[in-house]
């Protein structure tokens, strides 16, 4: 099993994945750095409050954040906020903050992707192979497959 399969495999374990929640809920995210954030969302069908912890690919400004969809249109939290986009933002230790969700454009997510694997090649480099496991295909920087969400905060933080 390669180092891929085996993360994508642990992207798949619910009790891992939702581990850091209660961290950022503490107010206490600052510990996981600043390249995630944790994203309360509505479940579109449930209308329950759901967290996911999720990494950040570009904070352009103050009150704006880019995430990805790892698992793709599937990913249930992506699901969730193109029916309601209404959502919260934990980031550091900071309490959570109102903000719309707004799915990136090809073009924007493009240049996201070049952006982030210009700034962060190593961890790219590691990324990549576990990001196309849990999508089931290549990644490539020109119409990439990965769904983009910017987050914009109602108010800079």
């Amino acid at each position: 099993m390669s180092m891929a399969t085996g993360a994508a495999g642990l992207l798949r374990s619910r009790r891992l994945v939702r581990a850091p929640i209660w961290i950022y809920k503490a107010r206490a995210g600052a510990v996981l750095g600043s390249r995630l954030l944790m994203l309360e969302h509505i479940g579109r069908k449930s209308g329950a409050r759901r967290y996911v912890v999720l990494e950040v690919l570009d904070h352009p400004a103050p009150d704006r954040y880019v995430v990805a969809a790892g698992f793709g249109d599937n990913a249930q939290w992506f699901r969730n906020v193109r029916a309601n986009p209404r959502v919260r933002v934990y980031a550091g230790s900071r309490a959570p903050a109102a903000a719309t969700a707004r799915v990136l454009t090809q073009d924007e997510a493009d240049k996201t992707l070049a952006g982030y694997i210009n700034r962060h090649p190593r961890a790219w480099a590691g990324f990549k192979g576990v990001l196309e496991k849990t999508l089931g295909r290549p990644i490539t920087e020109t119409n990439t497959p990965l769904p983009m969400v910017e987050l914009r905060l109602d108010f800079p933080s």
